[in-house]
């Protein structure tokens, strides 16, 4: 097998990951979940849905999602705070694009790829990476 042929294997192995990690989701709109990757070591992980403390209902009646859910790469950045690690040099595994906010946090944190399954319906976020010179790759077929 060459190395690209396996780096795809785990890109794809770490990207089924992310989407089991999303149905731990309480979200009801969409789950979307994250993994990142330093290293061949899986160093955090994360998925969207309400801040520590507060309830697990991310919508209003109306679908809305409320203004405080966090998204699932900025649950697994702001992990690695906690735990004393960083994410220089790491890829970022997620099922769905990042937003133009976690676009920023992305950059700032020192991840230097990005995979992904679904495009988010704002580009931006992606268009933000590639300005940076961030490593993206979008898979969509896992099998």
């Amino acid at each position: 097998m060459n190395p690209e042929e396996k780096q795809l294997r785990y890109d794809k192995a770490y990207l089924r990951m992310a989407r089991e990690w999303a149905k731990l989701s309480h979200c009801v709109r969409k789950q979307v979940g994250a993994i990142l990757v330093k290293d061949k070591v899986i160093i955090s992980d994360g998925y969207n849905g309400t801040p520590t403390g507060f309830s697990n209902v991310c919508e209003n009646e109306e679908g809305q999602t409320f203004w405080y859910v966090l998204h699932a790469e900025a649950n697994a950045i702001t992990k690695l705070a906690r735990t004393g690690n960083a994410a220089q040099n790491a890829t970022l595994y997620i099922t769905l694009s990042p937003c133009r906010d976690c676009a920023k946090l992305i950059l700032q944190s020192g991840i230097t790829r990005l995979v992904f399954q679904e495009k988010y319906r704002d580009e931006e976020g992606l268009e933000f990476l590639q300005g940076a010179k961030i490593n993206i790759v979008q898979i969509e077929d896992l099998d």
